[in-house]
């Protein structure tokens, strides 16, 4: 099944039209001119890949989508309503969760209280996410239930911050390096993860340092280049382009 077949499988169970759209987005700190003018749509059910070098606009741009950041120029669109003043919880609300670099678990509570205090009913009886299925997705979680957010090793921290996220029922999963720093066989389990997820119908917007893994785990890919989209694509077509990511990702 090639990547336009898969898409069309998932969306079949999935809201028709966009979940999510970016038009012409500026972003300035102070004068510094970051995102010059990016676009983007989100289906439902679709796998988008975010690359590009450090620095070169990723994390401003989803930090903008969530409601963090305001844009000075553009407009942000989710099920085609204007969202684009609205801030971080209202855009949650509307079914966008975000796992940032750093995780951001809190601490001192605990693992199934980090999971639950956000914890949004699944939208029917027998599909979603529930505090029992995210237990079942990450064993290592049900063990460690019981233990502070502090106590856990980063990737138990990491599989918490996914689990959280998930908790809310979203319609789209935004996760920014979700794999870094991580031991091998922790990135094997967050990749199989992910895989999963995408199965689900859930929407996701994937950044990491490991483009390979990105394009194999994405249906489609765009590549920014100091604020810009330069490169955008079907994944699995990017992936034969060796010389395009040369020269845009340094690879």
């Amino acid at each position: 099944m090639d990547a336009r077949h898969a898409v069309e499988r998932r969306r079949r169970s999935t809201p028709i039209g966009a979940l999510i759209e970016a038009q012409d987005l500026h972003v300035h700190y102070g004068e510094s001119h970051v995102l010059r003018g990016v676009s983007l749509s989100i289906n439902g059910g679709e796998s988008i890949g975010l690359l590009g070098r450090n620095g070169m606009g990723k994390t401003t741009l989803i930090r903008t989508l969530m409601g963090f950041n305001r844009a000075s120029a553009g407009r942000l669109l989710l099920h085609g309503r204007d969202c684009t003043r609205e801030p971080p919880h209202r855009i949650a609300r509307i079914g966008v969760a975000y796992v940032p670099e750093g995780r951001g678990i809190f601490p001192t509570l605990t693992v199934r209280e980090n999971l639950c205090f956000a914890a949004r009913p699944p939208r029917t009886e027998t599909t979603g996410w529930t505090y029992e299925r995210i237990l079942e997705t990450f064993p290592r979680l049900r063990e460690r239930a019981g233990s502070y957010g502090q106590q856990l090793s980063g990737g138990e921290q990491q599989m918490l911050a996914i689990g959280r996220a998930l908790m809310t029922n979203p319609e789209l999963l935004i996760l920014d390096e979700a794999t870094e720093g991580l031991a091998p066989q922790i990135v094997r389990e967050i990749w199989r993860i992910v895989g999963e997820i995408r199965q689900t119908g859930i929407a996701s917007l994937i950044v990491d340092r490991n483009y390979r893994l990105v394009l194999a785990n994405t249906d489609r890919a765009l590549v920014m280049e100091k604020g810009v989209v330069v490169v955008e694509g079907w994944s699995a077509s990017l992936a034969q382009q060796s010389a395009t990511l040369a020269r845009h990702l340094g690879v």
